[in-house]
């Protein structure tokens, strides 16, 4: 989106037990803005699982009937504070808001788009499994650590943890049947 940057300094703290209670507070802000058009309304990313270090920042993703449709929910989320920034039809639709206080990303998705699965199998994975929890909180660590030494953005810091989270994923899916060990 125009004028949107990615920010550089990505800072990983410690779990904080109020992250799903921040969480709680914007999903009925969100939901009271919308109404009905809400569909799935999920908490994912790290702060969506105890005792995961993470940006402390509330991930939700948020399915509508047709992302692509901005008029159907984006002003009335502009009037709660939040503002585009990404906007990424070709990636199932996708769009982001970000809300500055509390921090937020709120990432929007068709009913059809297999994102916000995949993120609650790895949120739930993740809550059930402790040692890949601990192995993902220091690939951040490090990655996070590796990004703010060369002075980057978000996207280096993403790239980084990659393998580690492609190969959570591949054991997550491949307990749920998803994929053949």
């Amino acid at each position: 989106m125009p004028g949107a940057a990615p920010a550089v300094g990505i800072e990983i703290t410690d779990p904080d037990p109020g992250w799903p209670r921040r969480y709680d507070e914007l999903a009925g802000r969100i939901r009271e803005a919308l109404g009905w058009r809400v569909l799935p309304l999920e908490h994912v990313g790290s702060t969506s699982v105890p005792g995961l270090a993470a940006k402390p920042v509330i991930d939700i993703d948020l399915t509508v009937a047709g992302p692509e449709h901005e008029r159907d929910y984006t002003p009335a989320l502009e009037a709660i504070g939040f503002r585009l920034v990404i906007r990424e039809p070709w990636r199932c639709g996708h769009r982001a808001l970000v809300l500055e206080q509390p921090r937020c990303n709120l990432h929007v998705y068709g009913f059809d788009s297999p994102e916000p699965v995949r993120h609650r199998i790895l949120r739930d994975w993740l809550r059930g499994n402790p040692g890949e929890r601990e192995r993902y909180a220091a690939a951040k660590r490090q990655a996070a650590a590796a990004a703010n030494a060369a002075g980057e953005h978000v996207m280096p810091y993403n790239a980084r943890k990659q393998k580690v989270i492609r190969e959570i994923y591949h054991r997550a899916f491949a307990a749920a049947g998803l994929l053949e060990d």
